[in-house]
């Protein structure tokens, strides 16, 4: 079911605190250098849905935590997420020429200034989340590592690389998942671990949200495969029908349409069972996951 009232009240929330942290994690325009603050500020502002800081955000009040806390290791997700936007719009990979409805950052202020601030967002997100802030450092060291092993060879990038690999190939269903659970679920499980962390969650409950988290991500590719091939591009805010004339690599290529959106619903029936044990700590994780697959924009 769609996202209650009360519960969209409370991630609307979430989204004016996240806002307003990631304004002060990314330097002003006016900061030199002027040009690639301005360039930072123009890929993280105005963002999506702010799905990853908001799950780090549910996690830690899954587990009993407070909101502050959290609130650096949701914007370093952010910021991770953004800086791997502008790399893979890049003409050197996906070619993108727009994104959140608007030029991409590289049509907008150039290739070289694109990479430059990419790479500082992608800094950027460490800073912010090993900085001296509330919560224990112990947990920060930990929640640093989690983001780095997600957002790295063997997670994100990973996957990316693969993913350009295998463009025009014929693959079976164990490489396209093996291609998505690095590329995009790896983060999503980053973001509920790093959550559960940052808001005093014990080992077990870390590691059954980071689950939670990994299984989302796969249900949220499949969807965004859908959506490439019968989403509306101004709605949506990027170019679609890109992934099949590409090769690239697709849930719906490998499983057809009616089996992918069928293994999403699946997939995020298996990530509300993974917090089952949660009771009503876990609500708006389980009512995120309902709307993540009931995506039709």
């Amino acid at each position: 079911m769609a996202l209650r009232a009360e519960i969209r009240g409370h991630l609307d929330d979430w989204r004016r605190q996240i806002e307003e942290h990631l304004g002060h994690c990314v330097p002003s325009e006016k900061t030199p250098p002027q040009k690639l603050h301005e360039a930072m500020r123009y890929a993280i502002f105005p963002g999506g849905k702010r799905l990853r800081p908001v799950l780090t955000l549910a996690a830690a009040t899954a587990v009993g935590g407070q909101i502050e806390p959290a609130l650096p290791g949701a914007c370093a997700v952010e910021l991770i997420h953004t800086y791997s936007l502008v790399h893979d719009d890049l003409p050197a990979m996906d070619d993108d020429d727009l994104r959140r409805g608007r030029p991409t950052l590289h049509k907008a202020f150039g290739e070289a200034l694109a990479i430059l601030a990419g790479d500082a967002l992608l800094t950027c997100a460490f800073d912010t989340l090993v900085s001296p802030s509330t919560g224990d450092p112990g947990r920060r060291l930990q929640a640093a590592t989690a983001l780095a092993r997600a957002a790295g060879s063997s997670g994100m990038v990973g996957g990316q690389v693969d993913d350009l690999n295998t463009a025009g190939q014929q693959h079976d269903r164990t490489h396209v998942e093996s291609i998505h659970r690095r590329k995009t679920a790896a983060l999503l499980g980053a973001c509920t671990s790093i959550g559960a962390l940052l808001g005093g969650g014990s080992e077990g409950q870390v590691a059954l949200l980071e689950r939670f988290g990994e299984q989302l991500g796969l249900a949220f590719q499949i969807v965004d495969d859908l959506l490439d091939l019968d989403g509306t591009e101004s709605i949506v805010g990027k170019s679609l029908r890109k992934d099949k004339p590409a090769g690239k690599l697709t849930y719906p290529g490998v499983y057809g349409r009616e089996a992918s959106r069928r293994k999403a619903l699946d997939l995020a029936e298996g990530a509300k069972r993974e917090i089952g044990c949660l009771g009503t700590d876990g609500e708006i994780l389980r009512s995120i996951a309902d709307d993540v697959v009931e995506r039709s924009f």
